[in-house]
């Protein structure tokens, strides 16, 4: 039972997100309230430092508390028009990310020249909020509408921002084609994003064609989009188009793109497209970003992407490549992140790799991959990240890892390598995060990488580590995220977390023999923002040790003596950053 347990590979396809967007922790599904977990107060912060407050005697600058205290008193104030803009945008801007902003008070900022309203995933924001949201005319540079019910009456009131250069209208099914014709206009967008949206038809993307500036568009997810590509064929200055998840895009839409020669970004995740489509992409020399995950591509299709000469970052995760073909690679000689996850090549294709020299960052999740493919790495200098999850890599593969000196982050989770071949990966001293989800894995394991001492991550979630094992954590002081889910773990060994006081991710479930007496040495570790201790012996009465986790934002307790009304005390008592908790 517990080996079914702790047995986690996530072998099912995720979404991504976009490259280099700044997204909220993965950990946390996308819900309304997910998006305030990294939300800081002006509020919360001004109060904190008052004198007094939290043992904190330094006050806060004069801006910062003009701004706390008119956040407080927003309802007593009919306008902010005669403020500084860059004032009112604070106000603006708190009140937001505290979630105290609403309609009422909202008024309050007509006419204030607000360059950026932000409101993704913010609560009740409807039609009647734009008629405020679009009076800031001509200074309205940016505006965030995700998950709200605006329709196209609220749209409609857009078309006077002329100066617009970014919209986002993301996961919302109030809008319709024919409101899409609003922002026909707005000739000085650069950004525009419709992510999940129905209302976007191959008819309605006419729309798009008079947006001549439009640098950058977004259409995840969008199912009705099939055969509209022809409407993008003017807008020469885009450089980014995401179409991920979009089944209905096809290769003949490929060959509407092909004369985009300024794209640098195209997200093509999960479309129906073949080798045939790739085809048509030869032309795009400034292409940097490729993501073809789960499409129906084979190793064919390298033919045609060798041609991209500037491509850095290649995602051929879940395809359909094989060995044949794969010697196309080695003219990719600028690639830098290459993901070949989940795909039915060996050890043959890796020597293909071997030119690759720029790489930093290679994923070889669940391939074919043994210990002899691993010598043609010896020579990635730069690299710092290698996926090698649930590959055929054993105790003779880790020696050719020993010269890859810039390594940070090491999968060797589902793999073959044994407790003592980890000794080779002492010399890896720049590796800060280590996953070893492997049952082999025991206490001797544990010991044998003490050298490893930057270490901020160390994932140990299936391996068998007791409490002897667990004394060795002692070296790694610099551990931020820590995972031990074997099922050995007593109070005992627990003891020895109480000096690792980075910790800010903690999780010991399936240990079913802990007590309310490890929540008492957790209590030191005023760092966490998450703790899972499910499947213990954690009851009621050992709440009160999380009382110093002021930092806490989840907390998981399933299948413990715990009920959820006494979290829920916890939580409005001492936890006031909690936002997730289970049960």
């Amino acid at each position: 039972m517990m080996g079914s347990i702790c047995s986690r590979k996530r072998d099912q396809p995720v979404v991504e997100e976009q490259v280099g967007r700044a997204v909220v922790s993965g950990r946390y599904c996308r819900t309304s309230s997910s998006k305030w977990l990294g939300a800081s107060s002006f509020r919360r912060h001004a109060v904190e430092q008052l004198p007094g407050a939290a043992g904190k005697g330094i006050c806060p600058p004069l801006l910062e508390l003009c701004i706390s205290k008119m956040c407080r008193d927003i309802e007593k104030h009919n306008s902010l028009s005669t403020l500084p803009r860059d004032v009112s945008q604070q106000i603006f801007h708190e009140l937001v990310c505290s979630q105290s902003l609403s309609e009422g008070s909202l008024k309050a900022f007509r006419d204030c020249a607000l360059e950026d309203v932000g409101l993704g995933d913010y609560p009740c924001v409807e039609d009647s909020w734009m008629d405020v949201i679009c009076s800031q005319g001509a200074s309205l540079l940016s505006v965030d509408l995700s998950g709200s019910e605006v329709t196209d009456a609220g749209l409609d009131l857009l078309k006077d921002c002329l100066n617009l250069q970014s919209l986002i209208y993301d996961y919302c099914d109030r809008v319709s084609e024919h409101g899409l014709k609003h922002i026909s206009g707005l000739s000085n967008l650069k950004c525009l994003s419709f992510k999940r949206s129905s209302a976007i038809t191959a008819e309605g993307m006419c729309t798009f064609s008079s947006l001549f500036n439009l640098e950058k568009l977004d259409l995840e997810r969008c199912p009705e989009i099939h055969g509209g590509f022809v409407h993008l064929q003017g807008l020469t200055k885009l450089k980014s188009l995401n179409v991920r998840c979009c089944n209905c895009i096809t290769d003949s839409d490929l060959k509407a793109i092909s004369g985009l020669t300024n794209l640098n970004e195209l997200q093509l995740s999960n479309c129906n497209i073949t080798d045939s489509g790739i085809s048509y992409l030869k032309g795009l020399h400034k292409l940097n970003i490729l993501n073809l995950e789960g499409c129906n591509v084979t190793s064919a299709c390298l033919e045609s992407i060798s041609a991209l000469v500037a491509l850095a970052y290649l995602n051929l995760n879940r395809c359909k490549l094989s060995d044949e073909g794969c010697d196309k690679f080695s003219g990719l000689t600028n690639l830098k992140f290459l993901s070949l996850g989940f795909n039915n090549i060996t050890d043959a294709s890796l020597v293909h790799l071997k030119g690759l020299t720029n790489l930093e960052s290679l994923n070889l999740d669940s391939c074919k991959i043994g210990d002899e493919g691993l010598s043609y790495l010896s020579g990635f200098e730069l690299l710092k990240n290698l996926e090698l999850s649930d590959t055929e890599v054993g105790r003779n593969g880790i020696s050719h890892l020993s010269g890859l000196k810039n390594l940070e982050k090491l999968n060797l989770s589902f793999t073959l390598v044994t407790d003592s071949s980890l000794k080779k990966l002492n010399g890896l001293t720049s590796l800060k995060s280590l996953n070893l989800d492997a049952r082999q894995i025991t206490d001797d394991g544990l010991a044998a990488i003490t050298g490893l001492t930057n270490l901020t991550h160390l994932d140990l979630f299936g391996a068998q580590i007791s409490d002897s094992g667990a004394n060795v954590l002692k070296h790694f002081k610099n551990l931020q995220s820590l995972e031990i889910c074997g099922g050995l773990l007593t109070d005992t060994g627990v003891k020895n977390l109480k000096d690792l006081d980075c910790l800010t991710w903690l999780n010991l479930s399936q240990n079913c023999k802990l007590t309310d007496k490890s929540l008492e040495v957790i209590s030191g570790l005023t760092a966490l923002v998450s703790l899972n201790i499910s499947n213990s012996c954690i009851t009621d009465e050992g709440l009160q040790y999380l009382k110093p986790l002021k930092n806490l934002q989840s907390l998981t307790l399933e299948s413990s003596m715990v009920t959820a009304s006494e979290i829920r005390k916890l939580q409005t008592t001492s936890l006031l950053n909690l936002i997730s908790f289970r049960p």
